[in-house]
């Protein structure tokens, strides 16, 4: 399947309310593979009863790979109750009605038509958001509000025998094919992988020579040594830390990066900029004071607690709950308590947790850190800019930016990869970012002593930024902001954030998206789905 991907933007799924009437349906049909885009959720409509386990009538069961178990094709499956997570498998000749789980995650249209299309099944998708890549005003046809079904259009990816020329054949080519299976041996014909296709392979089977068919795309120094008919060694699969960075800027688009643990340049910090008192509770630590000064004024409706004017200037203490007098009756509410920073002396305040001002910090630190410093002494997200640039590369892409926010540390998979001409020198590429296709050659491969490990900061695109974050660890994450209202229960708040979802339905065959507040939006949905 080649999908044109029109759009770039954010989609969550409508639920396919038709259901499948066996393990072996699901299987056939729906994508399960090892990335978490992998592992589809379903119910029964009846208990399913095993040797240790009962699984209830609608609870969730999470799909999370196929495998033989002798002889048996089954399913390794597990459901989480009271926190704990439940192993078990599942034949494929298991019977009953299957129903798709409720999806609350944000997607983007590559990840659905690769992995949440069903084989023979359309996919209901509602625009969540819009991407800044998106250089057209007026994309969507006149009365669009939203709801797209997506018809995925298939091709035929095929290889020439006696050529290495990759064919795709339409599906709507009429053509009359001859099945020639039993006449040729498969081993004349080139099998084309994908990086994916190599990192599922086992341990045991690497190092492998192979020969690219399909190189890269991307413009880039190492990407370039990549050409159809250049061979190269395989030498392992793994997973390596990357550290997500933004560029810091008011107006939009942003560039984004992956900084390699190995990255050598220095940093020196910038200021953060708060927006909440929340903030500022999540972003003091104990190594140092937080010194902040208020770039929005806030009127505090307890005479209880401070009124914050712009200017003022507050060292972060810790967070406490106080006691006001709201409409006659005593309240205990979350408050932050600083100390204001006056002339010549500081005076004890309490700051309301839920008040939306602005602060901007004091930076009073000098020192020059490197990344694995950072990472190590200091919560994410954080501001820097580059102070001395990594001279190990040839062009360092982060001396130029004038600020960068370091958002998280993630873990990606890589394989390790060189040159038959020259093997000691090895490169890190990324398997999931990286569209390139090879075919695997059978020739011995000679150990050699590598020297270092090469590895590139990686500039990505919008879209890429969003399909990194969704491999996250979420409980990396604090907890949501309270609502303004004091008074009000985060689990009984109503949805009033602006959502961007539609119900009109319009037909298309491919697509992945557009313009608009897409970090921001993505930030709400995951407060929201916090607040449940």
């Amino acid at each position: 399947m080649n999908l044109f991907f029109l759009f770039l933007g954010l989609y969550k799924i409508v639920v396919d309310k038709t259901p499948y009437l066996s393990i072996e349906e699901i299987t056939r049909k729906v994508s399960i593979g090892s990335t978490r885009l992998g592992h589809p959720c379903f119910c029964c409509q009846e208990d399913i009863k095993l040797a240790n386990l009962t699984i209830k009538q609608g609870e969730q069961i999470m799909f999370n790979s196929v495998e033989e178990v002798n002889g048996t094709m089954t399913v390794n499956c597990g459901v989480v109750r009271n926190n704990q997570s439940h192993s078990f498998t599942l034949p494929i000749s298991q019977q009953g009605k299957f129903y798709e789980c409720e999806d609350d995650q944000i997607y983007t249209l590559k990840e659905i038509a690769e992995w949440k299309i069903p084989k023979t099944r359309n996919r209901t998708v509602k625009l969540f958001s819009i991407l800044h890549s998106w250089d057209s005003s007026n994309p969507f046809p006149e009365n669009f509000d939203g709801s797209l079904i997506l018809a995925p259009v298939y091709e035929v990816q095929a290889v020439m025998k006696f050529r290495k020329d990759i064919v795709h054949i339409l599906s709507d080519l009429d053509i009359e094919v001859k099945d020639v299976t039993d006449i040729y041996d498969i081993n004349c014909f080139l099998q084309p992988l994908s990086l994916e296709d190599v990192f599922e392979k086992t341990g045991k089977e690497f190092p492998m020579v192979a020969e690219i068919i399909e190189g890269p795309v991307q413009s880039n120094l190492l990407y370039n040594l990549f050409y159809p008919g250049k061979e190269i060694i395989i030498h392992k699969k793994y997973q390596a830390s990357r550290v997500l960075a933004s560029e810091i800027r008011s107006d939009s688009p942003k560039r984004h990066f992956l900084i390699p643990a190995s990255y050598k340049g220095k940093f020196k910090r910038r200021p953060r900029e708060l927006p909440t008192a929340y903030d500022l509770e999540i972003a003091r630590s104990g190594k140092e004071q937080l010194h902040v000064v208020a770039t929005k004024a806030f009127d505090s409706p307890h005479e209880e607690l401070f009124s914050v004017s712009v200017g003022d200037q507050f060292i972060v203490q810790q967070c406490q709950t106080s006691e006001v007098v709201y409409e006659g009756r005593k309240k205990v509410v979350d408050v932050l308590a600083c100390e204001q920073i006056l002339n010549n002396a500081y005076e004890q305040v309490l700051l309301p947790m839920y008040m939306e001002g602005g602060f901007v910090e004091v930076v009073h630190d000098k020192r020059q850190y490197q990344l694995s410093e950072i990472c190590k002494e200091f919560r994410l997200p954080f501001n820097v800019k580059v102070s001395v640039r990594d001279l190990s590369i040839g062009e360092d892409i982060l001396a130029a930016v004038p600020g960068l926010q370091l958002e998280e540390e993630i873990t990606d998979s890589y394989l390790l990869i060189s040159t038959v001409s020259n093997p000691t020198d090895s490169w890190e590429i990324p398997v999931y970012r990286l569209n390139m296709s090879i075919h695997l050659l059978s020739k011995p491969v000679k150990e050699t002593a590598s020297s270092a490990t090469r590895t590139i900061v990686e500039e990505i695109s919008e879209e890429q930024y969003y399909m990194v974050r969704r491999y996250e660890n979420q409980s990396l994450h604090p907890p949501p902001r309270p609502p303004k209202n004091v008074l009000v229960d985060p689990r009984n708040m109503e949805r009033s954030y602006p959502c961007f979802l539609f119900s009109f339905s319009e037909a298309l065959l491919s697509s992945s998206f557009l313009r608009g507040q897409g970090q921001q939006l993505l930030e709400k949905a995951r407060l929201m789905a916090r607040l449940q």
